[in-house]
């Protein structure tokens, strides 16, 4: 049977195979498997359907499920993901992987050319020229044909061993083509794995909407996928391979670059088709203009071209660099600036649930960065430029920082998209959006994905739960590896989870674990400021919790009753009386109580004294307590705290550095009070403060 030139799909029952039959079958099939692969990936020349290659690919796998005992590790059907690496394991490669020395003008590359002739001692040279890619480098090794291993370039002398990921690409051949005798019996040969254009576009879209940090640019995408520890990831996103080099080879040679450059994709090897023959400076100047202006053409992303001396011998005698050969260079090309294609606009939500929409670019150059994304600001923003997808804009880095999009470039003649328009409900979410002002937001404050970092760092702050050690750069890689998908999920963390993150050992994790398993018990207004409802800050907390003195009053409290709440508001009353007649607040308050979070009621608390009713403003800064820290302490003694400096007022308190509320003070007659007056006020004794930033 033959899957090669006559892939049929008109299967007989496995059951009436007979062993031999199923042997037959199953060698026939991994071979056509392996020639479609060899069309679509090497000859971009596909010759059957996706659909065809699917069914093929199916009864490959039914028929080695049926017959394990006809298994093979080079079999196509063992791409499909296994199980995640534990972690990366340091591999030493089998030949330095070099560096190339970077050069921008012509001028440069005449220096280059006349100082390879004279050490080559020959005027009519051969080079080869390759498209730069940027991507990330790779040594693939194979075995008497079949594929060993692979590893990131790591420093160029060791990387990480990436074999599992590297297995999950179609575009490496896990078996060599072209017959056994002509395949060497032991090859390492150097490529660089890249994404796509419209792929990192897809790519960076399904991460903003799922609440993710996007990648800069295509190649910090392809690193941090093909780094990942679970193989069914990076399956999962598209990524593409070009070869271009041999680190070692046993059993055969080759005498130039372009002979062996030709044998790759006899191979199985992917190589780029722009790759050229250059035998004058002349000929290196057109090909370098030539892909300068193809650049934007391509759907890969390339900074340049590789000009190589062609002729193995003669490299020989022009010789090495400690880092870098001196038969070779990359001639990078200008970098992209300012002007740019948007190619979409997706709506990212923030750290406090505000929807800001971004736009997605065609990588640019703008003040030394790439940049692939800018913010937009808010709808009426997108309104006012006019900007749509597919327009050209023009990108500046506001502050010198943050990208943005400054205007649209008028093109005539060119088909617009649609005009933007703010989803209705959020895209992480799904929960409905709402409007204040110019902004949309997400109220789901407490489940929503995309307020999920922002929101369990804020959990855990100090004037909050104060769970030290659970600071951002933690919780982003928590998030991230999904060992965190709500805030409850914090309090289902071991030691040994905690031990997966980086910079964490056991002792820095049982440090950790033991401090959020601490944080199960919480007072009710520490615990309403650490939910981060919004418009509810710690002053409208201090509020709430004298009217209200558990979580369960507060979700039974109608409008008018929480309206009716001393220095609450009616739009801060508002924003309470929804975040707890949400479902998804309710739902999540319910995991918390799972995972024994006590929330204990104020009265069990309280401190009356000679505070009550006593009103406190606050100017400059104290040397014992945080701004923070003094409100609670006002309001545990049954006094109330402001803002701004009224006839209301009873004491000022004046720290160091003061501002205005202290001549307001005066000049109203409102008494003021140093901090030791103040805490003889509230019955606390002197404490020595810990250094800002101590804690974390």
């Amino acid at each position: 049977m033959d899957f090669k030139k006559n892939p049929r799909t008109d299967f007989k029952d496995i059951a009436k195979l007979s062993k031999e039959q199923t042997r037959q079958e199953i060698d026939a099939l991994r071979e056509g498997i392996e020639y479609h692969d060899y069309l679509y990936y090497v000859k971009d020349q596909p010759a059957i359907s996706d659909e065809t290659y699917d069914k093929l690919f199916r009864r490959l796998q039914d028929l080695e499920q049926a017959f394990p005992e006809f298994a093979s590790a080079d079999s196509p059907t063992q791409r499909v993901a296994g199980a995640p690496a534990a972690r990366l394991e340091k591999v030493r490669h089998t030949a330095s992987m070099l560096s190339l020395n970077s050069v921008y003008s012509e001028k440069e590359v005449e220096d280059f050319v006349r100082m390879v002739s004279r050490e080559a001692r020959s005027e009519r040279l051969e080079y080869t020229a390759e498209p730069k890619f940027d991507g990330l480098s790779v040594e693939v090794v194979y075995e008497k044909g079949t594929f060993a291993r692979g590893t990131t370039r790591g420093d160029g002398e060791t990387g990480e061993d990436i074999s599992h990921n590297i297995k999950v690409l179609r575009a490496v051949p896990l078996r060599l083509r072209n017959g056994k005798q002509d395949i060497p019996p032991f090859l390492a040969v150097r490529g660089e794995i890249f994404m796509r254009k419209n792929e990192f576009q897809k790519l960076n879209k399904a991460r903003i909407e799922k609440g993710e940090e996007p990648f800069a640019n295509p190649r910090n995408a392809a690193a941090g996928t093909v780094r990942q520890l679970d193989p069914g990831k990076v399956a999962a996103t598209a990524l593409d391979i070009v070869f271009y080099d041999i680190l070692e080879i046993r059993g055969r040679s080759f005498a130039s670059d372009w002979e062996m450059l030709q044998q790759f994709p006899k191979w199985g090897l992917c190589t780029d088709p722009h790759n050229r023959k250059c035998s004058s400076l002349e000929q290196i100047k057109q090909y370098h203009a030539a892909m300068s202006r193809e650049r934007d053409k391509l759907d890969y992303e390339i900074d340049g071209v590789v000009i190589k001396l062609d002729n193995y011998a003669l490299r020989a005698k022009v010789g090495m660099r400690q880092r870098s050969p001196r038969w070779a260079l990359a001639w990078k090309f200008e970098p992209k600036r300012d002007i740019t294609t948007l190619k979409d606009i997706v709506v990212q939500v923030g750290r406090t649930g505000v929807l800001t929409p971004v736009a997605l670019l065609e990588p640019v150059n703008v003040g030394g960065v790439t940049v692939s994304r800018a913010t937009l600001h808010n709808a009426g923003e997108v309104r006012r430029k006019d900007i749509r997808i597919g327009d050209t804009v023009r990108v500046e880095r506001a502050g010198d920082v943050i990208p943005e999009v400054i205007a649209r470039i008028d093109q005539p003649g060119q088909r617009r998209g649609k005009p933007f328009s703010m989803p209705r409900h959020c895209p992480v979410c799904g929960t409905q959006v709402q409007e204040e002002g110019a902004y949309h937001y997400c109220p789901n404050s407490l489940s929503c994905r995309g307020q999920l970092v922002a929101r369990i760092v804020h959990y855990a702050s100090r004037d909050a739960l104060d769970i030290a050690g659970l600071g951002h750069k933690t919780v982003q890689e928590l998030v991230h590896r999904e060992m965190v998908r709500s805030i409850a999920d914090l309090y289902r963390l071991s030691v040994e989870d905690l031990e997966q993150v980086e910079g964490f050992a056991e002792k820095s994790a049982r440090q950790l674990y033991e401090a959020i398993q601490r944080a199960r018990k919480v007072r009710l207004d520490r615990f309403l400021y650490a939910l981060g409802i919004h418009r509810v800050g710690q002053h409208a907390v201090q509020a709430v919790v004298r009217r209200f003195e558990s979580v369960d009053a507060l979700e039974k409290a109608s409008l008018p009753d929480l309206e009716a709440v001393p220095e609450l508001g009616s739009v801060t009353a508002q924003s309470l009386y929804d975040f707890f007649h949400q479902d998804q607040t309710r739902r999540a308050l319910h995991q918390l109580y799972e995972v024994g979070v006590e929330v204990e009621p104020m009265a069990a608390r309280r401190r009356p004294g000679p505070l009550e009713g006593k009103r406190f403003v606050f100017t400059g800064e104290l040397e014992q307590y945080t701004r923070q820290e003094a409100q609670q302490l006002v309001a545990q003694r049954g006094g109330l705290t402001a803002s701004t400096v009224s006839d209301q007022v009873d004491y000022v308190v004046v720290g160091r550095d003061p501002g205005r509320k202290l001549e307001e003070a005066r000049t109203k007659n409102i008494r003021t009070v140093n901090e030791k007056t103040f805490q003889k006020l509230i019955g606390a004794p002197m404490r020595a403060r810990a250094p800002v930033g101590s804690r974390r």
